[in-house]
């Protein structure tokens, strides 16, 4: 939760309020997919790939396989009669081994040779046998004929519903009768001579104790598994990349074993020939092909040697988290998905931590894994990515409606360096709608047309108009070529702003606010000479105008209410700008008379001629300001405005939040 704590930091209370939303909704709805059993066959394709990674383990000694291989079946006539079975038999007793297991089915007779089998069978307790558990589907294999029923194991195989077995099948209930495992039956008979009995557990008399171990059954829901049949006594099946010793049949039959591999051990007899097509896909299957599959009498070797390792305190048995464990772990990281597609808005930025957080994930599951442990994996990396999506594209749709917005409040009057870099900052910039107010030095600029109401009687209201708008286009274009806003029109002029809307604290970054208005008065008055000659091979009348700078303290922000929002800028800067615009407009013997105040002089470039015009009282002002008017580039400089001046001096002052 601290890492979800740390990950809301900075974002307003609505804001986490609905990704927290966004993060739990997609995380019940991965829990329920994974309840219908729709994750599943993921999580078990993921289970077996890290199964396949797993470190290799040291092969059981234990355990020796006697395998009926493709060449025996070709050297002898298939079905092997039962006197074949009987010599086998009774040279691997000769060897002493603990347990002999015959997983051959020996439900009916095949001469030559029965009696012998039948009383080498019943002769020696060591020996066990297989049948199959009878049910509707699949019709019972009967035993051998005078076998004790304690010396006979099903032979019965659990597979998954992608053909692949993972689950070991110990103990069937018949009539009130415990039926064990043909592996279950082995183990036991190995760990009866190492002082070990089968207990009830002192966790639940219904568990099995085996030494230290405690053999817990699978539930419906165990692991990753959604509702699977867990009729009888399940474990999840253990397995190991090192294959179990085998020999052949002809081997043994030849005498070609030293004794020595067979005293002591399990020895199971099975087929492993692939044209009796006994044979499983496993978790260690790489393919679909034949020759990838697991021999059913390994894989009884393998249930074996499970219950052995844990039953002498070698091996850890699988572990699960509880349902409840498990769907806490997908919220967090649907949780964790939607903070972090808030957080990161760089949206490569956004893959490499989804990337890195979903290793994360995957390295937590190998590591549970390696532990004996089985937690989701498929169920959190969904929600954690499909959260991350959902809050991309809530954010997305918050982005076009703050964009819409805020170019609503600045309509189309700013610059696409300053448009850009506004919207990098938004979320600093906007809150409930709003641009909250800034306090920030910035430089004022203020236009205004001499004797535009002697002119506005000579033309028409239309005519008007249209000669306006060209005016008002080319200062538009002008302040914005210089890295200025224009905030508002006031009827013939123009209210430009430079240094908004993030906030300037850096000197340099504030003298080049001031160099760019003033910059921009001059530019102005050229391109109003221009105006004026074409306007005069039009018949229309020639117009000079007035410019007022000056830098100060301003706060700037929205203005108005829900039904009408504008951005505004207020401060006593604005109106001393304003008033060294209108001041004594007799004295205006140039085209563009562009005056401004010491505040803005002293941020100017040598490049830049003024004549002081002293302190002046302006209208409303008590105290006095220091005027001067800018004459123009001196020797000829000529101001040629950066590309993207703005945009360096915001970084420094302003980091992109992002």
């Amino acid at each position: 939760m601290l890492v979800l704590t740390k990950l809301r930091n900075g974002i307003s209370r609505l804001e986490r309020v609905v990704f927290a939303l966004i993060g739990l909704g997609v995380g019940i709805l991965i829990l329920g997919a994974r309840a219908l059993g729709w994750l599943q066959p993921l999580e078990l394709t993921v289970y077996d790939l890290l199964l396949q990674l797993q470190p290799r383990q040291p092969v059981d000694e234990r355990l020796l396989i006697v395998a009926i291989t493709e060449e025996d079946v070709q050297r002898r006539q298939w079905p092997f009669a039962d006197g074949v079975y009987a010599e086998l038999l009774t040279k691997l007793d000769q060897a002493q081994p603990r347990v002999i297991g015959l997983d051959i089915y020996r439900d009916y007779p095949l001469e030559p040779g029965h009696q012998q089998l039948i009383q080498t069978l019943t002769h020696s307790e060591r020996m066990i046998v297989i049948t199959k558990w009878e049910d509707a589907e699949n019709p019972s294999n009967p035993p051998p004929p005078g076998v004790p029923l304690e010396r006979v194991g099903f032979n019965d195989i659990v597979v998954d519903p992608d053909g692949t077995v993972r689950r070991n099948l110990i103990l069937l209930t018949d009539q009130g009768e415990n039926l064990p495992s043909f592996g279950l039956l082995a183990a036991l008979k190995y760990l009866a001579s190492e002082g070990i009995t089968p207990t009830a557990s002192p966790i639940n008399p219904d568990y099995l104790q085996l030494g230290p171990a405690t053999l817990i059954p699978l539930e419906a829901t165990a692991g990753n598994y959604q509702q699977i049949d867990n009729r009888g006594y399940q474990l999840l099946l253990q397995f190991n990349h090192a294959p179990l010793r085998q020999v052949s049949l002809g081997a043994v039959l030849a005498g070609q074993v030293d004794p020595a591999l067979i005293r002591d051990r399990v020895v199971l007899i099975g087929s492993t020939a692939s044209s009796l097509k006994d044979s499983f896909y496993t978790p260690l299957s790489r393919g679909n092909s034949d020759n990838q599959k697991n021999q059913g009498v390994m894989l009884h070797g393998t249930m074996t040697s499970q219950i052995i390792r844990a039953a002498l305190g070698e091996l850890a048995l699988p572990w699960f988290w509880s349902e409840t464990a498990e769907s806490l772990w997908i919220l967090v990281w649907g949780l964790g998905g939607a903070g972090l597609a808030r957080r990161l808005r760089n949206p490569l930025i956004l893959f490499g931590g989804s990337g890195i957080l979903l290793a994360v994930i995957l390295g937590l599951g190998y590591g549970a894994l390696i532990q004996q442990g089985w937690i989701p994996i498929v169920a959190p990396a969904l929600a954690l990515t499909t959260s991350a999506i959902g809050s991309v594209a809530y954010t997305a749709q918050q982005a076009q409606r703050q964009r819409r917005m805020v170019m609503t409040l600045l309509g189309q009057s700013t610059s696409p360096e300053i448009a850009q870099t506004l919207w990098r900052s938004r979320d600093r910039l906007t809150q409930s709608g709003k641009l909250p107010g800034q306090s920030m030095t910035a430089t004022l600029l203020f236009t205004d047309l001499a004797h535009f109401s002697t002119i506005s009687e000579q033309i028409p209201p239309e005519q008007l108009l249209e000669w306006l708008n060209e005016y008002l286009e080319v200062l538009t274009q002008t302040v914005q070529d210089h890295q200025g806003i224009v905030n508002k029109f006031t009827g013939d002029g123009v209210m430009a702003v430079f240094g908004v809307p993030v906030a300037r604290t850096a000197p340099r970054a504030i003298a080049q606010d001031a160099q760019h208005a003033v910059a921009c008065g001059l530019a102005m008055g050229l391109a109003l000479e221009q105006l004026n000659q074409q306007w005069a091979a039009r018949g229309l009348p020639e117009v000079r105008m007035r410019v007022g700078i000056f830098t100060g303290p301003v706060v700037a922000g929205s203005l108005g209410g829900k039904n009408r929002l504008e951005y505004g800028v207020i401060g006593d800067t604005v109106n001393i700008a304003s008033r060294l615009e209108s001041y004594d407009k007799d004295r205006h013997t140039d085209l563009c008379r562009v005056l401004i105040g010491k505040e803005t002089l002293v941020y100017l470039m040598d490049d830049i001629a003024v004549e002081s015009w002293g302190p002046l009282a302006l209208k409303g002002k008590q105290n006095t300001i220091e005027v001067y008017r800018v004459l123009g580039w001196k020797s000829g400089a000529i101001f040629d405005p950066p590309k993207e001046p703005k945009g360096m001096a915001y970084e420094q002052d302003q980091p992109n939040p992002s």
